[in-house]
C-alpha cells in the first residue's frame, strides 16, 4: 500500500539542511550562480588544454545552426577533410542541405512502409506509438547517411545552400510531422479494408508526392547536373562540367563507403560484446544499406579509433554531449562539475546503469580530430563539434580519455583496423535484432 509523505519527515529534512554549515554555503552559491557554474571545476580546464600529440589539419568548423543534422555535419566534415587536403580547397563545404532534402523524403517512405507494416496491429500497440510519436527527425546514424550518397550522392554546398528551414528545421518538422500523421490514417484505413499492394503503393507515391512538395518549397529543388568551378589555395582556377552529386562524389571524395564499419561500446548485459547488432524499424532509405553495429570493449574501441587517426584520417563518432560538459568552453570530462559535492547526492551510475535506466543514450555526432598519447596510452582527444567557432577552442572541443569511457557510444572506422576475428564477425554474423526504442537505437 503506497504510503504519504508525513509533516514530521519533510521537517526533519529541513532541520538537518539548515543545519549543516556546508549546505547553506552551497544554497547561496547555487541560488546566485546556478548549479553548474558553482560546481565548475578550474583543476578540470587546466588538465585539459587543447594540445595534442596526434593533430589532424582540418581547418574551420561548420555550424548545424538551429537543426539536428549533427550526424550529417559530422559526415560530410569526414569528406571534407579529404577534400581540401587533395584539391586544395581551404574552408570548403558540402551541401548539407542537399542530404538533408533527400534524408527527409526517404524517412517519408521508411514511415510509410512501417505503417503499412504494422497495419493490421492495434493502435496502441508500443511499436505503433512509437512510428507516430515521430514519424521523422532531423537525427540519424552514420549507415543511414551512407544509404543516402550511395542513393543520392553529394553535392557542393555552393550548389544547393542552406535556406532558413535547413538551419532551422521546427517548422519543417512540425509540418511534414503533421502530412505523415494525416496519411497513416489512410493506410491504416487501406490495409484494415485488406486493399492490395498495387493500392497501397498508389496511395503511397500520391502521399509521397505532397512531402516532395513540401520539401522543394522550403530547401529548393536538388539539382540533377551543374558545374562546379573554384580556386583553389594556390589561387589556380578549376572548372568541371556537367557533374552529377553521385560523379562529383565519385571524383572528389572516391571513398568506397562498404569499407567503414560502425563500433558500439553499450557494455549492458543483453549485448555481449564482439556481436552485431541491428535496430528493428531503424533507418531511412527502403533497401539501403541496414544499419549495423559491432559491439567492443573500451579498449578495442579506443584502439581502432586512435589506429585511424595514425592514418591521418578523421573519426566520426557519437556521445552523450550534454553530459558533464561545457558549451563555452568546450570540455567534455567527467570531473569538469562536482554536482555531486554542491548537492550532497550521490549521482554514480556505471555505464550499463545508464543505458539500461534511461540517464543516457547517443545524442550528438562529432568528429575526432586527435588525440593525446602519453605513453601510448590516451589522455584526451580534440573534437570537431558543428556548432560554429563561438564555442570551444574555435569550434573545437576536448574530451577526456575517462569521458570516452563513459559516454562515448559509437565510431566509425575503416575495415582494415579490424583484428581479422573482429572483421569476420562484422562481414558475417546475422545481426542481432534490438528493439525500436533500445538505447543503441539513438538518433544523433
Amino acid at each position: 500500500m503506497s504510503k504519504e509523505i508525513k509533516l514530521e519527515v519533510i521537517e526533519q529534512f529541513s532541520e538537518e539542511f539548515k543545519s549543516c554549515s556546508k549546505r547553506m554555503l552551497s544554497q547561496r552559491a547555487v541560488i546566485k550562480n546556478g548549479i553548474l557554474a558553482t560546481s565548475e571545476n578550474q583543476s578540470s580546464i587546466i588538465a585539459n588544454t587543447p594540445v595534442f600529440s596526434i593533430d589532424l589539419e582540418t581547418g574551420g568548423v561548420a555550424n548545424q545552426k538551429q537543426s539536428g543534422r549533427c550526424w550529417m555535419f559530422a559526415a560530410l566534415n569526414t569528406f571534407r577533410h579529404q577534400i581540401a587536403n587533395n584539391f586544395k580547397l581551404k574552408d570548403f563545404e558540402l551541401s548539407q542541405n542537399h542530404t538533408f532534402f533527400w534524408d527527409k523524403f526517404e524517412k517519408a517512405n521508411y514511415f510509410y512502409e512501417n505503417i503499412i507494416k504494422t497495419g493490421s496491429d492495434d493502435l496502441t500497440s508500443r511499436k505503433v506509438a512509437f512510428l507516430l510519436q515521430t514519424p521523422q527527425q532531423d537525427g540519424g546514424q552514420w549507415d543511414m547517411l551512407v544509404a543516402l550518397i550511395q542513393k543520392y550522392g553529394i553535392v557542393p554546398k555552393v550548389i544547393m545552400p542552406e535556406t532558413i528551414s535547413s538551419s532551422a528545421s521546427k517548422e519543417l518538422n512540425s509540418y511534414l510531422n503533421k502530412k505523415m500523421r494525416k496519411d497513416a490514417i489512410t493506410l491504416r484505413q487501406l490495409v484494415s479494408n485488406n486493399a492490395n499492394r498495387s493500392e497501397l503503393d498508389k496511395a503511397k507515391e500520391d502521399m509521397l508526392a505532397g512531402i516532395y512538395r513540401i520539401l522543394a518549397t522550403a530547401l529548393g529543388t536538388p539539382p540533377t547536373t551543374f558545374d562546379f568551378e573554384y580556386r583553389d589555395s594556390e589561387g589556380e582556377y578549376h572548372l568541371e562540367k556537367n557533374l552529377t552529386p553521385k560523379s562529383f562524389y565519385d571524383k572528389f571524395v572516391a571513398v568506397d563507403l562498404n569499407e567503414y564499419v560502425s563500433i558500439i561500446n553499450a557494455p549492458t548485459e543483453d549485448k555481449p560484446y564482439n556481436k552485431v547488432y541491428t535496430v528493428e524499424m531503424l533507418g531511412n532509405v527502403v533497401g539501403g544499406k541496414e544499419v549495423r553495429h559491432l559491439n567492443v570493449d573500451m579498449a578495442t574501441f579506443k584502439e581502432l579509433a586512435i589506429a585511424q587517426l595514425k592514418a591521418g584520417e578523421s573519426v566520426w563518432y557519437g556521445c552523450d554531449v550534454g553530459q558533464s560538459s561545457t558549451r563555452d568552453s568546450g570540455i567534455m570530462a567527467t570531473d569538469i562539475f562536482d554536482v555531486d559535492a554542491t548537492l550532497g547526492v550521490d549521482f554514480t551510475m556505471s555505464k550499463a546503469e545508464r543505458l539500461d535506466f534511461g540517464e543516457s543514450l547517443m545524442t550528438h555526432a562529432m568528429v575526432l580530430t586527435g588525440v593525446d598519447l602519453v605513453e601510448g596510452k590516451s589522455t584526451k582527444w580534440k573534437v570537431e563539434n558543428s556548432w560554429g567557432d563561438k564555442v570551444g577552442t574555435k569550434g573545437y572541443f576536448v574530451m577526456s580519455d575517462a569521458w570516452m569511457d563513459e559516454y562515448t557510444y559509437q565510431i566509425v572506422v575503416r575495415k582494415e583496423f579490424l583484428s581479422t576475428e573482429l572483421k569476420a564477425i562484422i562481414e558475417g554474423d546475422e545481426a542481432k535484432v534490438l528493439a525500436p526504442w533500445d538505447p543503441m537505437g539513438a538518433l544523433a
